[in-house]
Parts: structure tokens; sequence; C-alpha cells
């Protein structure tokens, strides 16, 4: 197997990092926003593989990390859509910019 190491995989998960960020900071709605964590928290998952593969040291440590990653992307992913079908419930709207009055 021709193994690269690890700079192209480590630049690839900094420009999904990178993408996840920009997606958060400029949609306006909270499924892109969303969209934008889901994407940051594929990125430190997969970092966490590729240190897992390219440090022995840190191999089931990065597996069992990246795996709660992933756990935890999915479980904030059925909360965070909780709160979505609420605030489009009494809004009407997805868009962030309709929430500014909300109260506690």
């Amino acid at each position: 197997m021709n193994d690269l190491g690890p700079t192209p995989l480590l630049l690839l998960a900094s420009g999904l990092f990178l993408c996840g960020v920009v997606c958060m900071i400029l949609k306006r709605n909270l499924i892109g926003i969303l969209m934008g964590v889901e994407l940051v928290l594929n990125a430190a998952a997969l970092n966490f593989a590729i240190f897992a593969r390219f440090n022995p040291a840190f191999e089931i440590e990065g597996q069992v990390f990246a795996l709660f990653a992933i756990v935890l992307a999915a479980a904030e992913a059925a909360l965070a859509l909780a709160i979505v079908l609420n605030f489009y419930h009494r809004h009407g709207t997805v868009d962030v910019d309709a929430g500014r009055e909300l109260k506690g």
C-alpha cells in the first residue's frame, strides 16, 4: 500500500473544518448552521482517526475518541432537530433573525 503520510489527510481535515466554520458564520437559517456544526465535528473525528493511524502510542485512544465524536454528532443532530422544529412551530420560519425576541 502506498502510504502518503498524515499531511494530505490533515489538510483534508483542516479544509473540512474551515468549510464548517464558514458555513456556521455565513448561513442565516438554523439548518445551515447545524450542517456547519456537523462538518466541524466530522473534521475533529477525522483528525482523531488520522492520529490513531500514524501514531502507534495513540492507536486505541484515537479510535475511541473518533467513535465518541461520531456518537456526540448523532446526539447533537437529534437534539438540534427538536430545537429547530420547536423554533419553526413558534415562529413559522427557521431564519435565525426571527429569534431576536426570544425570552427564557
